[in-house]
């Protein structure tokens, strides 16, 4: 090899070295706009694979705010989008129907105040568009006030009726909680991603005898009774732990005994002064 071809082949090896470093540069150009360009366009490119894709502007959320949820439609065929929004409890909060606008995207603004949106946890946004095409986000709520009251402490569940009973909770959050006359029980319903703790302390004059746990209506024996506190090992996926006595305060509260003794002490004043005006004069 002459030394001109091999001057040649030099040359030729130093341009695609420096093409080849050039190349993994601007691969590698952190920040550049080059880069956020690229991304841009790869993120509509995946956009344009999902058949219907589905966000938010948040991800968590208190009980007062709005939700803006954006999304993004494949292949358009002018149907709308049908949104369903379903509660902890998996109980149907909202549906609508959204228009798509003609680059396939849609937007719309879901209320959180009042109505079905009272208890805290995790709400799924679904949408689905056509017969096949469907796709979901997932939303946090806080800040819960319908197991909760002025006269209890955070670490308070709050039953109808004005009693505190206090608690404890990992791995899980409390949605409300309510007294069962019936069973002689309380039911605390909870929203839980993870295996957790709870425990229950209710006074004895609210329930009393404790000697039974149902977890999601199963006996369970993943539990710890002392005295009147109760502590519950749950599983994840758990909704409803309903704690049962020998006796329940009736979930009726002191106003309504009050009204009810007034209302006995009238009927009784009634009938006597009835009685007496019946009654001969002499």
């Amino acid at each position: 090899m002459n030394n001109r071809t091999s001057f040649v082949l030099l040359a030729v090896l130093t341009a695609v070295g420096t093409l080849t470093m050039s190349s993994a540069y601007a691969q590698a150009c952190v920040g550049c706009e080059e880069t956020d360009a690229g991304r841009k366009a790869a993120n509509q490119m995946l956009l344009m694979d999902i058949p219907i894709s589905v966000w938010t502007d948040r991800t968590i959320y208190d009980h007062n705010d709005k939700i803006t949820v954006h999304g993004k439609v494949a292949n358009i065929s002018g149907n709308p989008v049908i949104l369903t929004v379903a509660s902890p409890l998996n109980s149907v909060v909202t549906i609508a129907q959204i228009d798509v606008n003609n680059d396939g995207s849609f937007e719309t603004t879901l209320n959180t105040e009042g109505g079905l949106w009272k208890h805290d946890g995790t709400y799924t946004i679904k949408v689905n568009y056509g017969a096949s095409q469907n796709n979901k986000a997932l939303v946090e709520l806080t800040g819960e006030t319908s197991a909760s009251s002025d006269n209890c402490s955070s670490s308070e569940l709050y039953l109808k009726g004005d009693y505190c009973v206090p608690y404890s909770i990992s791995s899980g959050m409390v949605t409300g909680a309510s007294i069962n006359n019936n069973d002689n029980s309380i039911i605390v319903r909870i929203s839980a991603e993870q295996d957790g703790i709870l425990t229950l302390t209710p006074d004895e004059s609210i329930l009393n005898g404790i000697f039974m746990v149902l977890v999601d209506g199963q006996e369970w024996d993943d539990v710890e009774i002392s005295g009147n506190q109760v502590t519950v090992m749950f599983p994840a996926g758990t909704e409803k732990i309903e704690v049962v006595g020998t006796f329940v305060i009736p979930e009726f509260g002191t106003i309504a005994v009050m009204i009810l003794a007034v209302a006995i002490i009238s009927i009784i004043a009634v009938s006597a002064k009835s009685r007496l005006s019946i009654m001969p004069r002499y």
